[in-house]
């Protein structure tokens, strides 16, 4: 599984030359036209940009790293002051000896020589510039931690459904397994035929579960070839009642979902009790939705009680994190219940 969170956010040189260009040609116009003398914008701001470079990529990829990153305030403040009054006793000599004797026209006075009022401002104007790329850059990385952050979340969610998936299929194998087994054993004539249903019960588990959805009709083929396999094991003790309604076509579900529930009540129903078992399962489309509905008899009360114990089994909780991790939380409804000494689940799902 691959991501890239570094691909929406990265900056390359091309976007630098232009945030660069931009703000050039920017400060040539608005000082231009407050002087009157856009030669003079144009040769004041070709020494001065070069300055507001060199301070703001010297604050951001070595001073914030080294000493703000590591919450090293007090050194950062130092070192950041001291390399703005630097450079703007540099850009003090540059102006003073390539450009004007003038070098803060915009001031008060006429200022030749290195002033406090000069220095502060300058300062305050290199604060500016620096505070604002800054900025930039840290919005920046924050939208790129920010998507790493909710690629890595997706990349664990998806990990972990598949290995919730990877859980249940062995688990179906190893019961029908038992069941050919107590067949082969007996000699039954019954021994072929259960073995072509695992034979398509499992190619559906192992080539048709890939994905995040599986189409309705298969995973109601799928449950049929279950409840056959369990009827040839169970004879006329077991007594299946499954109804379905309404329109299967074009729909989706989270594959072997329902399968789930269907084995769980075999387990605890079927194969968990003597005499003849009654279970009852209905499918019902409105619109959007799927009605899902299973019922089963509960154990004998020293299994039912250990069942409960463990807050419904395995299986169960299984489900409850695929449908977590695989579905909205408006897009279903579970509900586990006992009534009436039997055990009924119930499920309302978005099957589109």
């Amino acid at each position: 599984m691959k991501f890239n969170s570094n691909q929406n956010y990265r900056i390359s040189i091309f976007h630098h030359v232009i945030f660069w260009s931009v703000y050039f040609l920017f400060n040539v116009f608005k000082w231009g036209s407050y002087f009157d003398d856009y030669v003079y914008s144009i040769k004041t701001n070709l020494f001065g940009f070069p300055i507001h470079m060199i301070l703001c990529y010297f604050n951001i990829y070595y001073l914030m790293p080294k000493f703000v990153f590591k919450k090293r305030y007090l050194p950062y403040i130092i070192m950041i002051l001291s390399a703005i009054f630097i450079m703007v006793i540099v850009k003090f000599n540059l102006t003073y000896y390539l450009v004007s004797n003038n070098v803060w026209p915009e001031g008060p006075v006429p200022t030749n020589t290195l002033t406090l009022n000069y220095v502060i401002d300058m300062m305050i104007g290199e604060l500016y510039v620096i505070t604002f790329v800054t900025a930039i850059k840290i919005t920046l990385d924050f939208l790129k931690e920010h998507k790493r952050v909710a690629d890595l979340e997706k990349a664990q969610l998806e990990t972990e459904l598949l290995f919730l998936k990877t859980q249940i299929s062995p688990h179906f194998f190893f019961n029908t397994l038992n069941n050919i087994y107590s067949l082969a054993v007996e000699n039954s004539n019954k021994t072929p035929k259960i073995i072509l249903k695992l034979s398509e019960l499992m190619r559906y588990l192992l080539y048709d579960t890939a994905s995040k959805r599986q189409s309705l009709e298969n995973e109601i083929l799928c449950i049929q070839n279950y409840i056959d396999l369990e009827r040839i094991r169970h004879n006329d003790q077991l007594e299946i009642n499954m109804s379905i309604s309404g329109d299967i076509q074009d729909k989706e579900i989270a594959p072997i979902l329902l399968l789930s529930f269907i084995e769980n009540a075999f387990k605890h129903g079927a194969h968990k009790n003597i005499g003849n078992v009654k279970i009852d399962i209905s499918l019902t489309i409105r619109k959007d939705f799927l009605y899902f509905r299973i019922a089963n008899p509960m154990p004998s009360k020293t299994e039912h009680e250990e069942r409960f114990s463990h807050s419904s089994g395995i299986g169960l909780e299984n489900v409850k994190k695929r449908l977590a991790l695989g579905y909205h939380k408006n897009d279903y409804k579970l509900i586990i219940k006992n009534v009436k000494n039997k055990f009924v689940v119930k499920l309302k799902i978005k099957v589109t």
